[in-house]
Protein backbone atom coordinates (compact mmCIF):
# COMPACT_ATOMS: atom_id res chain seq x y z
CA UNK A 1 0.00 0.00 0.00
CA UNK A 2 2.82 2.19 1.12
CA UNK A 3 4.22 1.73 -2.65
CA UNK A 4 1.61 2.82 -4.54
CA UNK A 5 1.31 6.25 -2.20
CA UNK A 6 4.80 6.60 -3.22
CA UNK A 7 4.06 5.91 -6.84
CA UNK A 8 0.58 8.31 -7.06
CA UNK A 9 2.37 11.09 -5.34
CA UNK A 10 5.20 11.07 -8.06
CA UNK A 11 3.35 10.55 -10.94
CA UNK A 12 -0.26 12.37 -10.19
CA UNK A 13 1.76 15.85 -9.90
CA UNK A 14 3.59 14.85 -13.29
CA UNK A 15 0.14 14.13 -14.74
CA UNK A 16 -1.19 17.85 -13.57
CA UNK A 17 1.80 19.49 -15.14
CA UNK A 18 1.21 17.69 -18.33
CA UNK A 19 -2.19 18.49 -18.50
CA UNK A 20 -2.22 22.07 -17.43
CA UNK A 21 0.91 22.95 -19.42
CA UNK A 22 -0.54 21.55 -22.28
CA UNK A 23 -3.16 24.63 -22.29
CA UNK A 24 -1.15 26.54 -22.36
CA UNK A 25 0.93 25.99 -25.60
CA UNK A 26 0.98 28.49 -27.92
CA UNK A 27 0.73 27.70 -31.85
CA UNK A 28 4.09 28.14 -33.50
CA UNK A 29 3.27 28.20 -36.47
CA UNK A 30 0.52 30.99 -37.05
CA UNK A 31 1.54 33.15 -40.23
CA UNK A 32 3.44 36.54 -39.99
CA UNK A 33 0.71 39.23 -40.18
CA UNK A 34 3.16 42.10 -40.82
CA UNK A 35 6.75 43.17 -40.23
CA UNK A 36 7.64 45.24 -37.34
CA UNK A 37 9.71 48.50 -37.39
CA UNK A 38 12.30 48.14 -35.63
CA UNK A 39 15.84 50.77 -34.46
CA UNK A 40 18.98 49.24 -33.04
CA UNK A 41 20.02 50.79 -29.82
CA UNK A 42 23.64 51.16 -28.93
CA UNK A 43 24.77 50.83 -25.36
CA UNK A 44 24.34 54.00 -24.77
CA UNK A 45 21.03 54.34 -25.45
CA UNK A 46 20.14 51.58 -23.47
CA UNK A 47 17.80 52.11 -20.78
CA UNK A 48 20.04 51.89 -17.36
CA UNK A 49 17.92 48.66 -15.76
CA UNK A 50 18.34 47.42 -19.16
CA UNK A 51 21.86 47.68 -19.64
CA UNK A 52 22.81 46.36 -15.73
CA UNK A 53 20.78 43.07 -17.09
CA UNK A 54 22.71 42.99 -20.09
CA UNK A 55 26.01 42.62 -18.15
CA UNK A 56 24.96 40.62 -15.37
CA UNK A 57 23.90 37.74 -18.01
CA UNK A 58 26.32 38.74 -20.67
CA UNK A 59 28.54 36.01 -20.27
CA UNK A 60 25.69 32.92 -21.22
CA UNK A 61 23.66 33.40 -23.94
CA UNK A 62 20.63 35.49 -23.16
CA UNK A 63 17.42 36.53 -24.15
CA UNK A 64 15.34 39.62 -22.65
CA UNK A 65 12.60 41.85 -23.13
CA UNK A 66 12.05 44.96 -21.39
CA UNK A 67 9.33 47.91 -21.52
CA UNK A 68 9.70 51.70 -21.18
CA UNK A 69 6.57 53.46 -21.40
CA UNK A 70 5.46 52.99 -24.78
CA UNK A 71 9.10 51.35 -25.75
CA UNK A 72 9.78 47.76 -26.14
CA UNK A 73 13.45 46.61 -26.18
CA UNK A 74 14.09 43.18 -26.95
CA UNK A 75 17.74 41.75 -26.58
CA UNK A 76 19.68 38.28 -27.81
CA UNK A 77 22.83 38.02 -26.69
CA UNK A 78 24.96 34.97 -27.61
CA UNK A 79 27.76 34.59 -24.97
CA UNK A 80 31.36 34.62 -24.45
CA UNK A 81 33.34 34.53 -27.60
CA UNK A 82 37.30 34.47 -28.04
CA UNK A 83 37.69 37.23 -29.88
CA UNK A 84 36.25 40.61 -31.41
CA UNK A 85 35.26 41.00 -35.07
CA UNK A 86 31.01 39.14 -34.46
CA UNK A 87 28.33 40.41 -35.95
CA UNK A 88 24.64 40.21 -35.20
CA UNK A 89 22.14 40.52 -37.87
CA UNK A 90 18.33 40.68 -37.25
CA UNK A 91 16.37 38.31 -39.62
CA UNK A 92 12.90 39.03 -38.76
CA UNK A 93 10.70 41.01 -36.46
CA UNK A 94 7.28 40.43 -37.02
CA UNK A 95 4.26 39.96 -35.40
CA UNK A 96 1.53 36.97 -36.08
CA UNK A 97 -2.35 37.35 -34.56
CA UNK A 98 -1.09 36.40 -31.05
CA UNK A 99 2.63 36.94 -30.83
CA UNK A 100 5.46 39.61 -31.86
CA UNK A 101 8.67 37.13 -33.30
CA UNK A 102 12.09 38.10 -33.75
CA UNK A 103 15.25 36.29 -34.94
CA UNK A 104 18.65 37.15 -35.34
CA UNK A 105 21.76 35.34 -36.18
CA UNK A 106 25.40 35.35 -34.84
CA UNK A 107 27.99 36.03 -38.18
CA UNK A 108 31.43 35.24 -37.04
CA UNK A 109 34.60 37.51 -37.21
CA UNK A 110 35.69 38.40 -41.03
CA UNK A 111 38.98 39.44 -41.74
CA UNK A 112 41.50 38.90 -38.78
CA UNK A 113 42.16 42.24 -38.98
CA UNK A 114 38.75 43.15 -37.35
CA UNK A 115 39.51 40.34 -34.47
CA UNK A 116 40.24 41.39 -31.44
CA UNK A 117 42.28 38.71 -28.75
CA UNK A 118 40.22 39.60 -26.35
CA UNK A 119 37.06 37.80 -25.21
CA UNK A 120 33.91 39.46 -26.36
CA UNK A 121 30.25 39.23 -25.30
CA UNK A 122 28.24 40.15 -28.63
CA UNK A 123 24.43 41.15 -28.49
CA UNK A 124 21.91 43.08 -30.27
CA UNK A 125 19.33 45.41 -28.87
CA UNK A 126 16.38 46.92 -30.90
CA UNK A 127 13.78 49.12 -29.36
CA UNK A 128 10.31 48.66 -31.30
CA UNK A 129 6.64 50.32 -30.35
CA UNK A 130 5.31 48.29 -27.16
CA UNK A 131 2.87 45.26 -28.07
CA UNK A 132 0.83 43.48 -25.83
CA UNK A 133 1.30 39.78 -27.09
CA UNK A 134 3.74 37.35 -26.00
CA UNK A 135 7.17 37.05 -27.32
CA UNK A 136 8.85 34.41 -29.58
CA UNK A 137 12.67 34.96 -29.91
CA UNK A 138 14.12 32.55 -32.47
Amino acid sequence: MLFFRKIISVIFPLFLMTVFSACSVTDMSEKKVSDTGYTVISEEELPETLLKAINEKKAEPFKLSYVDNNDLYLVIGYGSQPTGGYSIVVDELYTTENTLVFGTTLKGPGDKADMQDAETYPYIAVKTEYIDCEIVFK
